[in-house]
């Protein structure tokens, strides 16, 4: 490389990382045998598995940016080997099979280099890896497939039912459906199996909401050693323990709870299970109540147990910031597979930037969830525009390949290029309550009037709309 390619790459240290990060978990051989263990089958040709990969990461890394023209400038280049025909062709067909063991064994290579710390559970509960659950549909999908061309309404592409790691926020594992509006309870049974092996020496607790509570996922939850907290529906009927006195406390909120003992299930139901409940009170609002086979509350206080599921709102955060902030919006592929393959990248893109976060974090000695994701992204899309715009694809190619692959190796670089680098934009601004009462809402006599007026108090209100109204330009 010149001078100024290497000055450009100097000056980019979060790009540098990024892609540090990428070129780490998406090495050739490395996904070579992903694709040999999870290809089902499908086969390489003219595109092989490493290069599609590094394709799609080139058109992601771009936001706001057309997939298409990513592709037709790689096949301008020569580093698109096949038509953009074949490109779209091959993401249409990729098994989910492998996208589900792409970014579950990418996600645990970046384990190796991922710094340490992260958000610790509660003290009791630090002998368990815990995770939490939830399912989602995969909407925006874009109508180019000739049968959906003249279709009206929402179309879906797959459904996913993804398994987070509540230490770290890492999107661990996913199980897929092809069918967007399959239920997320069948799905439970594969995301745990790959979780187990992927965690196989330590017991795990399963976090999750009401919509899981059931005596089939209970059993199936509660498998191998594992634990659930989930929160109680009330199709399931609980029969309280009359020989086990309730007890009452407050949670780390202050909350007042009240936990009993008792049976999910009827006597005659040879599923049934026996749980600890834990019913906390808020004022103005319906109870939470959960359910747990954690059943000493002396071990496992019930104040410990609350937090850890506020813990499991962190799914619904992942699956906003994927959808919104790693362009999720915008589906590349319109087939359930492409959908899939695609949602896939975007979880492993998360994880990066999780892992980025965190190195910010463990350098300016903060918790790690104080730092904005998005805010982080954006600037980590601006360097990576930047270094696209000055440096060609073989220059990033010898650049990477100046430092030494081993995770070791790649921690050190990491930390050595992160040190000291913060903007106070990255702070994520506190949660703040509304405690103000919502302005009340009054209509315009008329229907309109002009700012000017309204400014002056020349305007006259009603509490009522306008009836008939005025039809819009």
């Amino acid at each position: 490389m010149d001078g100024f390619e290497q000055e450009v790459c100097q000056r980019l240290p979060l790009a540098d990382a990024t892609y540090r990060l990428l070129d780490f978990v998406t090495h050739d051989a490395f996904l070579d045998e992903i694709f040999a263990r999870h290809r089902g089958a499908s086969y390489e040709d003219v595109i092989t598995f490493p290069l599609f990969v590094h394709l799609i990461a080139g058109a992601l890394l771009q936001r706001d940016a057309s997939a298409h023209q990513s592709f037709q400038g790689a096949r301008d280049a020569g580093t698109l080997p096949a038509s953009v025909v074949a490109l779209y062709g091959k993401l249409k067909r990729v098994p989910l099979s492998l996208s589900q063991g792409f970014l579950a064994e990418t996600t645990q290579r970046l384990r190796t280099v991922f710094p340490d710390g992260g958000t610790p559970l509660p003290s009791s509960l630090q002998d368990f890896e815990a995770f939490s659950f939830d399912g989602k549909k995969l909407k925006f999908v874009a109508k180019r497939l000739k049968p959906l061309r003249g279709v009206r309404g929402q179309v879906l592409g797959g459904k996913l039912l993804v398994a987070q790691h509540l230490r770290t926020g890492l999107a661990v594992a996913f199980e897929a459906d092809a069918d967007g509006e399959a239920a997320d309870n069948p799905l439970v049974a594969g995301a745990v199996g790959q979780v187990r092996t992927l965690y196989p020496r330590t017991p795990r607790l399963w976090i999750g909401d009401r919509l899981f509570c059931d005596l089939n996922q209970t059993r199936q939850l509660s498998a191998d050693g594992d634990h659930f907290l989930l929160r109680y529906q009330a199709k399931v009927g609980f029969h309280p323990d009359p020989d086990k006195p309730p007890r009452t406390g407050h949670d780390h909120r202050g909350l007042a709870y009240t936990e009993d003992w008792g049976w999910l299930g009827s006597a005659k139901d040879p599923r049934r299970r026996y749980v600890r409940r834990i019913t906390i009170q808020r004022p103005g609002q319906k109870p939470i109540i959960l359910v747990t086979s954690l059943l000493d509350a002396d071990r496992y206080p019930a104040a410990d147990l609350s937090a850890a599921y506020l813990r499991r709102w962190g799914i619904e955060k992942l699956f906003q910031r994927v959808t919104e902030v790693f362009d999720l919006r915008h589906l590349i592929g319109s087939t359930p597979q492409a959908t899939v393959f695609q949602a896939a990248f975007c979880f492993l893109l998360y994880n990066l930037i999780q892992a980025v976060r965190d190195y910010l974090a463990e350098a300016q000695q903060r918790q790690p969830e104080t730092i904005s994701t998005q805010h982080l992204f954006l600037d980590v899309t601006r360097q990576l525009t930047a270094w696209n715009e000055l440096v060609t694809v073989e220059q990033t190619l010898a650049w990477l390949q100046g430092v030494p692959r081993t995770a070791a190796q790649v921690q050190a670089h990491l930390r050595q290029r992160l040190a000291g680098l913060w903007k106070p934009c990255w702070q994520k601004a506190a949660t703040k309550k509304r405690t103000s009462a919502p302005t009340p809402t009054e209509y315009l006599k008329g229907g309109h009037s002009s700012v000017y007026r309204i400014l002056r108090g020349q305007h006259k209100l009603s509490p009522e709309p306008a009836k008939g109204g005025h039809k819009r330009c």
